[in-house]
């Protein structure tokens, strides 16, 4: 139904991890069959499991999952992150960090599906509360249990930076580089 509603309803593309399996697999399809544009990034050593018979889209081979978060960072407009495991949530949380600290202004959204994610943002709501994470840092994330809904929130999504975060300049972060034995970058 996502692919579906994304190809159709909203002639939107798609950039995701690769694989061919799964549920990012079957919306990967769906996207592609729809006409729309599909970038699968994957790091090279991922390929044989999660590529499975006739690739999908365009294929993008990387080193490893830094630069495959890295390149689908650049090419994503949107993060939508639908039900899954401990590669999901790792990716969902370091491009919610990523969005605190101001790297990039994206919307990022939990595809809440049965209330999938509930947990998830039952904890979040717990860490405001006890102040390890801040309310304008919650508003980070928006959620719905259906695609419908959840594109509109990311449509109307407007990104929120405290006086510090608003003057980083990461550009500046990239330029940077280890000097061995100094344990301090340069």
């Amino acid at each position: 139904m996502v692919g579906f509603w994304l190809k159709v309803e909203r002639k939107i593309d798609l950039v995701y991890g690769g694989g061919s399996v799964g549920l990012m697999g079957l919306v990967s399809q769906a996207v592609h069959h729809g006409g729309r544009h599909v970038l699968g990034v994957i790091p090279k050593t991922l390929m044989p499991r999660e590529i499975t018979g006739e690739t999908i889209g365009e294929v993008k081979a990387v080193a490893d999952m830094h630069q495959r978060k890295a390149e689908m960072a650049r090419q994503a407009n949107a993060f939508i992150a639908l039900p899954g495991g401990y590669g999901t949530l790792e990716e969902l949380l370091e491009v919610i960090t990523w969005a605190q600290l101001g790297i990039h202004r994206k919307p990022v959204g939990l595809l809440n599906v049965d209330g999938y994610y509930n947990s998830l943002l039952t904890f979040i709501d717990k860490a405001v509360d006890e102040g390890f994470i801040s309310p304008m840092a919650r508003r980070i994330i928006v959620s719905a249990p259906n695609a419908k809904e959840l594109v509109r929130q990311l449509e109307e999504y407007e990104p929120e930076f405290d006086e510090i975060t608003s003057k980083l300049v990461w550009d500046e972060v990239d330029r940077l580089s280890y000097v061995p034995g100094s344990e301090v970058a340069t």
